[in-house]
């Protein structure tokens, strides 16, 4: 199967008509958070139903869960792996995801954990997994990229062909981290993981190169839910355990731009608290947050006013 540039941007979603059944009036981004939180799992997958329960509006976590996939949807969880065990996707949340989506009836041949490399999956505690019938652990170096580019604006990329054609539909497990170049690293450029070049793309602290890569893969993004276990406020995306902080929680949205707005005023917050200059100050600002929300890309919404933001 080949993908064309223009048959991958316009073609819609498998089964998210489903998901976009219940979609609030204002994005919803809902923030989970329990100071007990380390080493229980069960705290874990209590904080992370109350988060998916918010964001899609339900009273029960499985019915919550069965929004966000179907038993014959492969469903694709994009880790962020880069820095290590230190600041990355934790297997205890990629654990808690896959027993709620086992128990929504996807079965587990059709699920797979994927992330830029498999060197970086392993560093992060992952064990690499390819047998079928199982939850597979596989980087992009296991199945390569498309040979034909994908592009719109200032990006042009070949695409992961575990994005384009294993997965249906990928839930974005990104962390809740500082990045020295683009200012912040979660929803959005999490996806940079998804191409073959995202070297290229870091100029102009990120702008417009985040929103652009993005719009290359919108379609299948269905769920973030942002890994903010450990989170990070200066010195990443490398992990710099003096600038770590145990935020003990987890973001959760189905507007990536959205959640990103809200995860920097959070790293906003921290770097405040510890007297620190903004990120504006820095010359680095995250610009390519509300260029994902302009008329272009029309990818979510940044204005903190116009989000509902739930603590629960």
């Amino acid at each position: 199967m080949r993908i064309t540039r223009r048959s991958f941007l316009v073609a819609p979603t498998v089964g998210l008509c489903a998901a976009q059944s219940s979609t609030p009036v204002k994005p919803r981004v809902a923030i989970a958070r329990d100071p007990l939180l380390r080493n229980d799992s069960g705290r874990l997958l209590t904080l992370l139903d109350r988060a998916v329960q918010a964001v899609y509006n339900r009273d029960n976590a499985l019915e919550a869960w069965k929004l966000v996939a179907r038993p014959d949807e492969v469903m694709g969880l994009k880790v962020n792996c880069l820095a290590g065990a230190g600041i990355s996707t934790t297997p205890a949340l990629v654990e808690a995801v896959v027993e709620r989506l086992r128990q929504a009836g996807v079965p587990a041949r059709n699920i797979v954990v994927w992330d830029r490399l498999n060197d970086d999956l392993e560093s992060a505690g992952f064990r690499i997994a390819t047998a079928p019938g199982r939850v597979r652990f596989i980087g992009n170096d296991t199945a390569g990229y498309e040979d034909d580019l994908s592009s719109f604006g200032s990006a042009a990329s070949r695409l992961s062909k575990t994005f384009t054609r294993t997965c249906d539909a990928v839930i974005n497990l990104p962390t809740l981290k500082d990045h020295g170049i683009t200012g912040v690293t979660m929803a959005l450029k999490n996806m940079f993981g998804a191409i073959h070049n995202p070297n290229k793309y870091h100029g102009s602290v990120g702008d417009p190169f985040v929103a652009d890569v993005f719009m290359l893969v919108r379609r299948k993004v269905r769920l973030t839910i942002c890994d903010a276990t450990t989170a990070q406020y200066e010195g990443g995306p490398s992990y710099m355990p003096q600038w770590s902080w145990r935020y003990n929680g987890v973001l959760a949205s189905r507007d990536p731009v959205a959640l990103d707005a809200t995860g920097w005023r959070i790293i906003e917050r921290q770097r405040a608290e510890k007297g620190m200059k903004s990120l504006k100050d820095d010359g680095r600002q995250p610009r390519y947050i509300a260029t994902a929300a302009d008329a272009a890309h029309r990818l979510g919404v940044d204005d903190p006013a116009r989000i509902e933001r739930l603590e629960v």
